[in-house]
């Protein structure tokens, strides 16, 4: 965590998907400059970010990232005999980068921690239509033969953490995941999940009627 209004370094991972807290995280790490990165946050103290690449591609550089992201921590890590490493990260809390560093040998960013009020109980309501909606459109997404959890996958009981795994598990694109990340209030970003899974939800249905 950085302190109150105080950018702090942390290592970053610019990908092709957001990541949201609690969300796991599969990474099979094979560019040298990742392989630095994966090698620093073993030996250290776990911690690293990740971000939305807006434009560009994952491998090479040269990429235009979002700013705002998810720091995560590392809970797996195994470095293969060719150097290449698989890692298991996890979504801690979301993250705003205020300035991007040079990758010297890969990305660092100055970021900030952003608040994230806790939901309580009267939110229940708000987070009960937007689970019954993603999981409609997962069993849509299901029925059209697409890699995607089943419609009854268990969320945790919490509130706030429930919210974060039905973002996560919604069949939606990076730029919509990303629109809900940027979200700084949990309830707004419960109302667009339910709007954004609900326009899936019409796509998959008319594809479905349409076969």
């Amino acid at each position: 965590m950085s302190p109150d209004g105080v950018a702090v370094p942390l290592p970053m991972f610019p990908l092709g998907t957001a990541l949201f807290p609690h969300e796991p995280l599969p990474l099979h790490v094979f560019e040298p400059r990742y392989r630095a990165l994966a090698r620093d946050c073993h030996r250290g103290d776990g911690r690293l970010g990740v971000v939305l690449i807006e434009r560009g591609s994952e491998v090479g550089g040269g990429d235009t990232r979002f700013a705002v992201g998810t720091a995560a921590r590392l809970v797996e890590a195994a470095e293969l005999p060719d150097g290449r490493w698989h890692l298991l990260v996890v979504g801690d809390h979301r993250i705003k980068v205020t300035t991007w560093l040079p990758d010297d040998p890969y990305p660092v960013g100055l970021v900030e921690d952003l608040d994230d009020a806790p939901l309580e109980a009267a939110d229940g309501a708000l987070v009960q239509r937007a689970g019954a909606i993603v999981r409609e459109t997962l069993r849509l997404a299901r029925a059209l033969g697409l890699g995607v959890p089943p419609p009854d996958v268990a969320v945790a009981d919490d509130l706030t953490t429930a919210a974060w795994q039905l973002a996560a598990i919604a069949p939606l694109g990076p730029l919509d995941k990303q629109r809900l990340l940027e979200q700084d209030s949990a309830g707004t970003r419960l109302e667009l999940l339910a709007e954004l899974a609900g326009d899936a939800a019409a796509v998959l249905a008319y594809r479905l009627g349409d076969g």
